[in-house]
């Protein structure tokens, strides 16, 4: 007889020492990731190289050569260091459908304005605009870095690196002092501190020889010392101001890790390890990994543009065999998990989610059959068919997995890019891991939830 879920045992006492070695082995990589790569665009690039080395080649370079490929080809397609997706050409035709893992690569975070800086009482700061869900009293008094790209008028680009090396200096944004907080604290939560509050203080001393506006004309004159760049140069800028500092073990014993960003990117860095893991595949594997998924999947880079399917439409006929209608059934016939994370049961919020429906550390990997929120509005449901398949691959695997909702019935919920691949009638499914801290500046995750996720991600690739 099946045990239900509610009954199952944390998956650490399953492991052989040769597990443990391959668990923590595989957590100091995914720590390495996140720490070094706390945007969109520092994402792409290393995988990029890491994927060149494992014999990817570059679409564009492929399409310009009038290159004809086969099964065992492996192809990335690469739009502006924001989305990247990577093909591994299997033995069937595509027409017979794609094994898909998806994920997004952004994380909350504070934008700068297009014009940001400016002085306040000798105070150089710059204005944020918050990307995507934040509490925004989170990001108060917390050692902040800057990260980014900055394009000037001659087609160079910059890249801005501030706040993660030991001698770097970081920024941050101030809290009002306990002792004039009266009204700050007689406020709702979500009041407390406004968008318009969160301004990066970024030095306080004065250019030697400047009458007016001298702290500013300072930092300017250290970033066009350094960078090269002036004020104007900042309308055209991706500057993000992330959490200063390296993911790190979370717990005495090691078993979590605490770091910026693991929404979505957990899922994504198993996802791509998965991807070039496999090889020589009966279907063709792919990895989408997007942008802007925290704000709704807009936009060029995002899961709704057209990107994903005219990059599918270049591979068909790279292999031959394009056509309008084969491209149709290749995105028809496909299979997807949407590799994104979920709620974890949290002693500290426990009313918050249904503990029988709820997602719990150290129990795998989770299946979320829809998101959504209030009456499933929004989500993309996974059939039971499919579901059904997925029992099966995942236990001729030996995969610990569990299932989830994202909280409790007319709470609250959530959405991934799910139900944007589920348009083309494609098998589609929620599929990451529990989180504690979501979309906080420090995410939460178990090493052994995020293990059992890059097994189960190259058990479908090889077996759906």
């Amino acid at each position: 007889m099946t045990t239900l879920k509610k009954e199952y045992k944390t998956v650490w006492s399953q492991y052989s020492e040769a597990d443990l070695k391959a668990l923590f082995a595989y957590g100091e990589r995914y720590k390495a990731f996140i720490s070094n790569c706390k945007t969109e665009r520092e994402c792409v690039r290393t995988m990029v190289k890491y994927a060149e080395k494992e014999g990817y080649q570059n679409i564009e370079e492929l399409m310009k050569q009038n290159a004809q490929i086969g099964p065992g080809a492996k192809v990335y397609a690469n739009y502006k260091d924001k989305t990247l997706i990577l093909f591994c050409v299997g033995e069937r035709p595509l027409e017979e459908g794609l094994n898909l893992l998806g994920a997004h690569l952004d994380s909350p975070r504070l934008d700068l304005k297009p014009n940001p800086l400016y002085e306040d009482n000798e105070l150089a700061m710059f204005k944020t605009h918050y990307y995507g869900g934040v509490k925004k009293y989170q990001w108060v008094a917390l050692p902040l870095a800057i990260h980014g790209v900055v394009a000037k008028k001659d087609g160079t680009v910059v890249n801005i690196h501030i706040g993660e090396a030991e001698e770097d200096p970081v920024v941050g944004i101030s809290d009002l002092l306990i002792h004039l907080a009266k009204e700050q604290l007689e406020k709702k939560l979500g009041d407390a501190i406004s968008g318009e509050d969160l301004n990066i203080c970024l030095g306080s001393m004065p250019l030697e020889g400047e009458e007016k506006q001298a702290v500013k004309a300072n930092i300017l004159h250290l970033l066009n010392e350094k960078y090269g760049i002036d004020e104007e140069d900042l309308v055209s800028a991706e500057i993000e101001i992330v959490p200063a500092g390296k993911a790190r073990d979370y717990g005495l014993d090691r078993s979590m890790i605490i770091g910026y960003g693991q929404d979505d990117r957990v899922c994504a860095y198993a996802s791509f390890e998965a991807q070039l893991e496999v090889t020589n595949p009966k279907k063709t594997t792919v990895c989408v990994l997007v942008d802007k998924e925290e704000i709704g999947s807009v936009g060029a880079s995002g899961m709704q543009s057209k990107f994903f399917e005219n990059s599918v439409a270049e591979l068909l006929n790279l292999v031959g065999d394009y056509s309008s209608l084969k491209l149709r059934r290749t995105l028809a016939h496909s299979k997807m998990l949407s590799s994104d994370v979920t709620a974890g049961y949290d002693p500290n919020h426990p009313t918050v989610l249904e503990k029988q429906n709820a997602a719990y550390f150290g129990k795998g990997v989770v299946f979320n059959k829809y998101t959504g929120s209030r009456g499933k509005s929004g989500s993309n449901e996974a059939n039971a068919e499919y579901l059904a398949e997925l029992r099966r691959i995942m236990a001729d695997n030996h995969v610990t997995w569990q299932t989830s909702e994202l909280g409790r019935i007319d709470l609250g919920g959530g959405g991934t890019i799910a139900y944007i691949l589920a348009n083309y009638g494609m098998d589609v499914i929620d599929c990451g891991v529990a989180v504690h801290s979501m979309h906080a500046p420090w995410e939460i995750t178990s090493k052994a939830d995020i293990y059992e996720m890059r097994k189960a991600y190259i058990a479908f690739l090889q077996n759906a």
